[in-house]
């Protein structure tokens, strides 16, 4: 008898609508839909999708308990033995979702998932002890190859053959150890990998271990009495009308806009482009994340040297390392040049 799948859709996936039906409320469908169609057919042999579960991204971002419920009824009613999410490719909303249903299937049901992942999107790093997560391309053009590598994981899962290393199997490693029979022994295996190291050739070491990045702390202001503060933020806060077109997620650029002789920011003036967080609060207070009004405070206490008269703006949610990087390193010199001495970062 086929083992039962369960895919995860997003509302663009599913064909229901992009970015304008977002909000889309939880359902499930019965049968495949959308790249669950081609699931089907690569796992004829081995397994049914017997269901779709759709939500909108930002539903589900901002009413995840809601979506859960919703997911934990499909589980009931068509028990599937796999979960297959996405492939989400490099979206930070959507890759946020898959993570959460997967610990949701794991914790409360004991079922594994597989996702599909671009190495960029923050949810690998959130994810991958819980679920088993392919590396794919940074957009649905690499479907066909995603789909590909994620149904043959998904048939040794379904088949309990035992899997072999993260990299010879294609996901990301979930931080676990287990034993392996060689035909050379380590000590063999440990020269041979030296060798091709001291001679440029490339190599996999058996021990991956990762290496945080180190970034040293700035030192301290000496005087904030004679200090110029800047304000940033990653919550998407731009003028009305979005002058600079910031993408509400996986945002490719920044913005700079002046404060010069406001007292406060004003709702209706400043808004949030953000597409991952409910909004209604910092619309209503653009002050909640860009604090103008506070350090305005300071400033006329003397408490602080003056306020930097610009703020700096993204947003966060899906972002690209690499652009996250890019943007720091700009940033930051405009405010060398700037002569300012600390800024204050406001996420969400």
């Amino acid at each position: 008898m086929p083992k039962k799948i369960l895919h995860y859709v997003n509302q663009f996936f599913a064909g229901v609508g992009g970015e304008d039906m977002a909000d889309y409320k939880p359902e499930a469908r019965a049968g495949s839909l959308g790249p669950g169609a081609q699931i089907a057919k690569l796992l004829a042999d081995d397994a049914e999708v017997v269901a779709t579960f759709i939500c909108g991204d930002n539903f589900f971002a901002t009413h995840q308990a809601e979506a859960l419920s919703v997911f934990d009824k499909a589980m009931e009613e068509y028990k599937p033995d796999l979960i297959v999410a996405g492939p989400s490719f490099y979206a930070g909303r959507y890759g946020f979702a898959c993570g959460h249903v997967a610990v949701r299937a794991a914790e409360r049901f004991g079922v594994p998932t597989i996702g599909g992942m671009s190495v960029e999107s923050p949810a690998v790093e959130m994810f991958r002890e819980k679920m088993f997560i392919v590396e794919t391309g940074d957009s649905a053009r690499a479907m066909k190859h995603a789909l590909e590598d994620m149904t043959n994981l998904a048939r040794k899962l379904l088949r309990g053959e035992t899997l072999r290393t993260a990299a010879e199997e294609g996901y990301f490693h979930r931080n676990r150890r287990k034993n392996f029979l060689y035909e050379e022994n380590g000590g063999k295996r440990a020269v041979d990998m030296l060798m091709r190291k001291v001679k440029g050739e490339p190599f996999v070491s058996e021990y991956l271990q990762a290496v945080p990045e180190k970034v040293a702390a700035a030192p301290a202001v000496a005087d904030l009495r004679k200090a110029t503060i800047a304000l940033l933020n990653t919550g998407g806060m731009v003028p009305a009308g979005n002058p600079d077109r910031i993408e509400g997620s996986a945002a490719t650029k920044f913005g700079a806009y002046s404060m010069e002789g406001m007292p406060r920011l004003e709702s209706g003036v400043i808004v949030s482009v953000h597409g991952g967080y409910d909004s209604t609060f910092s619309d209503a207070d653009p002050n909640r994340i860009v604090p103008l009004d506070v350090l305005r405070e300071l400033e006329r206490e003397g408490r602080i040297g003056k306020v930097h008269e610009i703020f700096y703006s993204t947003v966060g949610t899906g972002a690209s390392l690499l652009n996250g990087q890019a943007f720091g390193k700009s940033i930051a010199e405009m405010l060398q040049n700037a002569e300012v001495d600390a800024a204050i970062m406001v996420s969400t």
